[in-house]
């Protein structure tokens, strides 16, 4: 069923249940979100209390299985609410979507028991996640990582050692799903591990100094013989590759999703100011070259959702949806770019400044391209897909 939001986007729900996520999700946006936006990311803030308001609402665990405190959505639906609270603040959705990507590898790959013990308070129990793959010399090569978990005993705990990079979350975060080697080189030679936030040894950096995203910390974790017992062993020894790989396709969504919000909320700036702006005894809205502008960057808002979708759609089918997750975060984020920067054009010099938020729309853009997989790497993703893998 089609639904018209209050800015005229037009969402195909599929349930009454999905139609009052997405009204709460814009009343929570404009009533607690959007207001502090801007202020809090000049700030550098972080905002906590507005994630334990989610987890209250029970938007934190959508995509998960309701017997674990998830909310059963899915993922068509969990990622048209990611969509809403990234057009508010960025910071708010993509904090949203690595939570959830940083659930997944238990939410599919734990046993009966670990989904048990630790599922409920991780998805409604106002906890906050984060996903540690990459490393300061392994992003894209990911399988190079070096962190390694070694046993102490036989069957005892698991001892990590090692620093992960470029963790959103970082220092603050409840919980982390981390890759650590436990074998020889390459990608099956990694296992995944549930470590507590608060677990001995493990510190963080200084938050890394960003252009953008502010608000969202980012920094290096140092674990210096973390122990973790072997219940906290996700999937089997050597699988941990392929469960981040897996998580981060349904990641990327997330990502895709993020994109076509900011690039909503920086096209209606730009339409609201153009209306508003007045030159030549008219406003610029009537100039034929600006309203081609505003027509273009609505068609690629209106391309990245239906693309975002189509795949999530295909996941909701347990249909194979890699290749359109990739072509989704490509897209998407490709697109935030274009926009965010035509938003400020729109706006002349105004949008130059920290006066509207476009300005911040466009430095917040330059990172979608870059997170969970860079857009080079979404094109090899999508090659592989077509023509196989390179030849070596």
């Amino acid at each position: 069923m089609a639904d018209s939001t209050p800015d005229g986007v037009e969402r195909r729900l599929p349930t009454g249940e999905a139609r009052e996520l997405l009204a709460l999700t814009r009343d929570i946006a404009r009533r607690e979100i959007a207001p502090r936006a801007a202020e809090e990311e000049a700030a550098g803030h972080f905002p906590r209390e507005l994630f334990a308001l989610l987890s209250r609402s029970g938007l934190l665990g959508l995509p998960y299985d309701p017997a674990y405190g998830g909310g059963g959505q899915p993922y068509e639906v969990y990622l048209q609410v990611l969509e809403e609270l990234a057009a508010a603040r960025l910071t708010v959705g993509l904090g949203v979507s690595v939570h959830s990507l940083s659930c997944h590898a238990l939410a599919r790959y734990g046993t009966e028991e670990q989904r048990a013990a630790h599922l409920p308070a991780m998805l409604g129990g106002g906890l906050l996640g984060a996903y540690c793959l990459s490393e300061p010399h392994a992003g894209s090569d990911a399988a190079a990582l070096r962190t390694r978990a070694v046993r102490d005993g036989d069957g005892g705990d698991w001892v990590i050692d090692g620093t992960k990079a470029w963790i959103t979350h970082g220092g603050i975060a409840d919980f982390c799903t981390v890759m650590a080697r436990t074998g020889g080189a390459g990608a099956r030679g990694v296992t995944a591990f549930l470590v507590p936030g608060d677990a001995p040894g493990l510190s963080a950096a200084p938050p890394e100094r960003k252009m953008g995203m502010k608000g969202s910390p980012t920094a290096q974790l140092h674990f210096d013989g973390v122990r973790v017992p072997d219940e906290r062993r996700l999937g089997a020894e050597g699988q941990g590759f392929a469960i981040a790989l897996d998580a981060l396709d349904s990641g990327r969504l997330g990502i895709a999703a993020c994109a076509v919000g900011l690039g909503q909320a920086a096209l209606d700036e730009a339409v609201g100011y153009a209306k508003e702006r007045r030159q030549f005894g008219r406003p610029i809205a009537d100039f034929q070259g600006l309203r081609f502008l505003l027509a273009d960057m609505a068609t690629q808002v209106e391309a990245g959702r239906a693309l975002y979708l189509e795949a999530a759609r295909l996941r909701d089918e347990g249909r194979p949806f890699g290749r359109c997750a990739a072509m989704a975060k490509l897209f998407c984020t490709d697109a935030a770019m274009r926009i965010t920067t035509d938003a400020v054009q729109v706006l002349g010099g105004y949008g130059y400044t920290a006066d509207f938020p476009v300005e911040r729309y466009l430095r917040e853009a330059k990172m979608l391209q870059i997170v969970e997989g860079t857009n080079q790497i979404q094109r090899v993703v999508i090659a592989r897909h077509l023509v196989g893998p390179e030849s070596r």
